[in-house]
């Protein structure tokens, strides 16, 4: 075996790197007065770094075409490593808590390992290859979801999680072991070149197509979704509900596209009806919970089916769209979730909806601050969601067909749906009365930090075009 093909697996090579490091420092500082605060920065900085390599990446394949990535895999990389920086940042707060201090090099490796195996994932060139990555992305999120151990929810979360992304695993193999007896191959490659429209396959692509839709949480296969958003702790419902999902829409979208590509007439009409479901079905749901948590749960399975939307106009433009659906989505849904957890630092451990009736009279900025990543959830302008699915739309209805437009219009009249339980909690933070509210309160400065780089992002991926334009060249 020629060792030196792992070189072309750059941003793998270094995060594992990166990996070794954080166990070492983790080992080395167990009994230093000041390891929170040391190990923070040297993963922070670390993790920093870790864009360089994404950036600078260019496309490679090794090992037999078990492992190939491109520039648009690499951009995907780029962000969701971005993306891993802003839950560390934000997370330190609740790292900090006593029932978890001193664990914090756990929740970093644990951290960096789902998101090496994310990387391989968008990377594989070989179902085998994709499904290794799949599971260590996997594995580790459950010991995520389970991370405070003292408290009943999260392990009932931790529980619902491994038990269904146990059962959509074995479904997704199932559906594997359909294509590789019609084949004889699991090369992506190989597999796209024989693949013919017949019985097997179609159960295949069926039970494929249903493991992954655990992983994205499309409608039918959302139930696990709401108990574990809600048990597990803010930070790893954060990076749960964008990294992990953002990941494994960008790598079913690019399997649908070049694997079942002869498929297409198949594959299309059942998107048609998990993105109409999921959207829909969500929304009805979102409108009903007093939760936070498990409200915005219901909103990252509407978003899911946004996400997935951009893959039904199976062009180089649906990639530039999914990913750039994605990057927005991270700023977005990120600066939620800092707030969430700010105020739940604040409240007991709290996330009722009650609790935000009437913030902004005693902390305003955070209020102001949750109602532009709310609007730009919403894809009310001039925020960067309203162009995130505005592309997504166009690459949908670039498909062309009465079923396309069809999905777009319903997707349409969602939009205005899910601006009114977004509106919710906006109503509640400024209108609604509180006689107990909650007392005005000092953000840290980790949490600072991340809240201003994601109201950056929200303000300044909808007015900088050049950032979708970097996106798309990459896609092309």
């Amino acid at each position: 075996m020629n060792y030196g093909q792992f070189l072309n697996m750059l941003p793998e090579a270094t995060l594992m790197a990166i990996l070794l490091i954080v166990f070492i420092a983790d080992f080395a500082l167990k009994n230093s007065a000041k390891k929170h605060e040391t190990l923070y920065m040297v993963t922070a900085l670390l993790m920093l770094g870790q864009i360089a390599p994404c950036a600078i990446a260019q496309p490679e394949s090794a090992f037999a075409g078990l492992y190939i990535t491109t520039t648009a895999v690499n951009v995907m990389k780029l962000i969701l490593t971005a993306g891993t920086l802003i839950v560390i940042i934000m997370a330190q707060p609740w790292l900090a808590h006593a029932d978890v201090r001193n664990k914090e090099g756990e929740f970093y490796m644990l951290v960096i390992s789902t998101l090496l195996g994310m990387y391989m994932m968008m990377s594989a060139g070989h179902f085998l290859l994709f499904f290794l990555g799949l599971e260590m992305a996997s594995v580790p999120m459950a010991c995520l979801v389970a991370f405070d151990k003292f408290r009943q929810n999260s392990a009932e979360g931790a529980a619902k999680f491994i038990l269904t992304a146990t059962f959509s695993s074995g479904v997704m193999l199932y559906g594997i072991s359909f294509l590789y007896c019609s084949v004889g191959t699991l090369y992506f490659s190989d597999v796209a070149e024989a693949l013919a429209t017949t019985p097997v396959t179609i159960m295949g692509l069926v039970f494929f197509f249903s493991g992954l839709g655990f992983k994205i949480s499309l409608v039918p296969f959302h139930f696990w979704t709401a108990d574990t958003y809600q048990g597990a702790p803010t930070a790893v419902t954060g990076y749960l509900s964008v990294i992990s999902k953002g990941a494994a829409a960008f790598t079913l979208m690019t399997i649908l596209m070049k694997v079942f590509a002869p498929m297409v007439d198949v594959w299309q009409p059942l998107l048609y009806i998990v993105i109409v479901l999921s959207i829909t079905v969500a929304n009805l749901f979102a409108l009903r919970q007093k939760e936070l948590k498990r409200f915005m749960a219901f909103s990252s399975i509407s978003q899911a089916g946004y996400i997935m939307l951009a893959v039904v106009g199976d062009s180089s433009m649906s990639v530039s769209a999914l990913t750039y659906y994605v990057l927005v989505y991270i700023v977005a849904n990120m600066a939620v979730f800092t707030v969430i957890s700010l105020v739940e630092n604040n409240n007991g451990g709290t996330t009722s909806m009650d609790s935000y009736n009437g913030l902004y009279a005693t902390n305003p900025k955070l209020s102001f601050l949750m109602t532009l990543a709310l609007f730009s959830l919403a894809g009310i302008p001039p925020f960067a969601g309203m162009f995130s699915k505005f592309f997504v739309f166009m690459a949908a209805a670039e498909q062309g067909s009465f079923w396309a437009y069809f999905v777009v219009f319903v997707a349409l009249i969602n939009t205005v749906a899910s601006l009114f339980y977004y509106l919710l909690i906006v109503k509640a933070m400024y209108i609604k009365k509180n006689d107990c509210p909650l007392p005005t309160f000092s953000s840290d400065f980790d949490s600072k930090v991340a809240l201003a780089l994601c109201t950056a992002g929200i303000l300044a991926f909808g007015i900088c075009s050049c950032v979708y334009d970097w996106i798309a060249l990459a896609a092309n």
